[in-house]
């Protein structure tokens, strides 16, 4: 063999290497190189959005058109945007960077497969906080049938803060998450996933923004279906009619003074450092870290050339203009945990919060509940005055009557705006609609982290039945009864993206379409049924006492 013909078979071996390494993928702007996990490959920090900073800060997203020149390294784990964070255990709980928007791709080892459904995730945090780095797909990766992609977007004031017209529109967070849906569709099946085959899941936030998503009837070209966990485009938390007022309150927190016009306020914000604008949410906060979701969705002005939202998603379920796919809503029996549990810490006196309530409900309520906008100072006295009375009667609060305040929060967070938008789907919907409500506690929850302690038992609390669909070192070992769940509900998803079939083991979800009453599965520690209610049941544990017991 002359050295020409060798060199040519040797430049045709190198290249037939190179394209059949599944760690190389060919995009649009250039190579990457993923990573090997093992079990699993992952290709992370994959920019799907130009960086949301300097002009670009408070602006919608633009795509990522960059042409890298090198191979583009995809084995760095993502950076959280830019943040004040609730699980940060110190004074400064800064974190993050205001180039984040990015998606991470997981892929099982799976000869077996040659193409994958894909499950995208879009994490919780209150609007506020969060990552795609938060929880992992090791558990999907374990039983290896999905691709997941993980969703980094803003959050906090980067993300939603809004002056209520077309200046400073807000929803920046949400429209990120659309642009990196649409870039999943486009460019998934380079990565062996199915682009006809993509559903959504989100938890709490991201379950309230997966189904937000669900509001723009053109999703379904995006997606074949939705599972939002723990929270709705119908829960207090979700959607205010207007973010204005917060708007021109923070810019005098941030120094924006005698400024009367959205223009002056958002080229303050701009010129202001992006550490500054996220660290000073905390002035916002009235108690601990409340409220959560000081910026979140607002409704926009439909004369914006690109709105997300320009009415209330209740009106868009019931008009017939949102995305008709097969969509699962979700609760636990105990998902008010979330805000109660940092009552059960102890100040410096050994003495509960949850005693400040007593003198301080009136003010406090508006904020842990997420009243509307609309209600005036009187409104909301009033309203607090009635759910007082309705759970706790005209007891104190106290210890001893924490799981009735925990109930209200329950209901009013979570299971009235879920079963709000559940009735809505299944009347004016012509796409499946179904629902569960879980009851496992674990051993160590996300109350736990909020208390502070671990003597007392509190239920099955918000996230207790993601946190083991989608590990999360915070929980800690897993039961034996755990995992077998964990498996189940895997299995759960695996099937809703394969086919659009929903089971848990051999209960089989019921379609609440045309229902007089609501049809869920109700899953427990060892088994699951099928129920029928006229509401959702506000509580179902097997394992709650009366008051809290505290583990000596």
């Amino acid at each position: 063999m002359n050295t020409f013909a060798f060199a040519v078979v040797l430049l045709s071996a190198c290249s037939l290497s190179a394209s059949s390494d599944p760690l190389l993928i060919e995009l649009p702007n250039g190579e990457l190189r993923g990573r090997d996990n093992g079990i699993y490959y992952s290709y992370e920090s994959i920019p799907y959005a130009q960086p949301p900073i300097n002009d670009l800060r408070l602006e919608d997203p633009l795509p990522y058109t960059e042409k890298w020149v090198e191979t583009f390294d995809a084995t760095t784990p993502a950076t959280e945007c830019l943040q004040w964070s609730q699980w940060i255990q110190q004074p400064d709980k800064l974190t993050g960077s205001e180039d984040c928007l990015t998606i991470s791709i997981f892929k099982p080892k799976n000869a077996t497969r040659q193409s994958f459904p894909v499950v995208a995730s879009i994490f919780g945090g209150a609007w506020s906080f969060g990552s795609s780095l938060d929880d992992g797909p090791e558990h999907f990766m374990d039983s290896g049938n999905v691709i997941v992609v993980k969703i980094n977007y803003r959050v906090g004031p980067l993300g939603f803060l809004s002056t209520g017209d077309n200046v400073l529109p807000g929803n920046y967070g949400l429209k990120d998450q659309r642009l990196a849906i649409q870039w999943i569709k486009q460019n998934i099946d380079r990565f062996g996933g199915d682009p006809e085959n993509i559903i959504l899941l989100g938890f709490g936030a991201g379950g309230a923004a997966v189904h937000l998503q669900l509001m723009h009837k053109d999703m379904e070209t995006f997606v074949k279906g939705a599972i939002s966990i723990s929270g709705a485009a119908t829960s207090p938390f979700a959607v205010q009619s207007s973010g204005r007022e917060d708007a021109f309150r923070f810019g005098k927190v941030l120094g924006c003074k005698r400024i009367k016009s959205s223009f002056a306020l958002k080229e303050c914000f701009k010129k202001t450092m992006g550490h500054e604008i996220v660290s000073s949410v905390k002035k916002l906060q009235v108690f601990d870290f409340i409220p959560s979701a000081v910026f979140r969705p607002v409704i926009e002005s439909p004369d914006l050339e690109y709105p997300f939202l320009t009415e209330s998603p209740i009106e868009t379920i019931k008009s017939g203009r949102s995305a008709q796919v097969p969509w699962l809503a979700s609760y636990t029996t105990q998902n008010g945990i979330y805000n109660t549990a940092m009552l059960l810490q102890k100040d410096m006196s050994g003495k509960e919060l949850i005693y400040e309530l007593n003198s301080r409900w009136n003010e406090l309520a508006p904020h842990f509940l997420y009243y509307p906008k609309e209600m005036n100072k009187l409104q909301k006295n009033i309203h607090s005055r009635k759910l007082k009375l309705q759970y706790l009667g005209y007891r104190n609060f106290s210890v001893e009557n924490y799981f009735d305040l925990q109930r209200m929060f329950t209901n009013e967070l979570f299971k009235n705006g879920i079963e709000e938008a559940l009735d809505a789907h299944r009347k004016h919907g012509s796409s499946p609609v179904y629902a569960y409500v879980y009851d496992n506690p674990a051993d160590k929850s996300v109350g736990h982290t909020l208390a502070k302690r671990m003597d007392i038992f509190m239920g099955t609390g918000l996230g207790d039945d993601y946190y083991i669909l989608m590990y999360q070192p915070m929980r800690g070992a897993l039961r034996a009864d755990e995992k077998v769940v964990s498996w189940k509900l895997v299995k759960m998803v695996e099937e809703f993206a394969q086919s659009r079939k929903l089971a848990y083991d051999d209960c089989v979800f019921p379609d609440n379409r045309g229902k007089k009453q609501f049809q869920l599965v109700v899953i427990k520690r060892t088994h699951c049924e099928v129920q029928e209610a006229r509401h959702l049941p506000e509580t179902v544990s097997d394992h709650l006492p009366p008051s809290p017991v505290v583990i000596f």
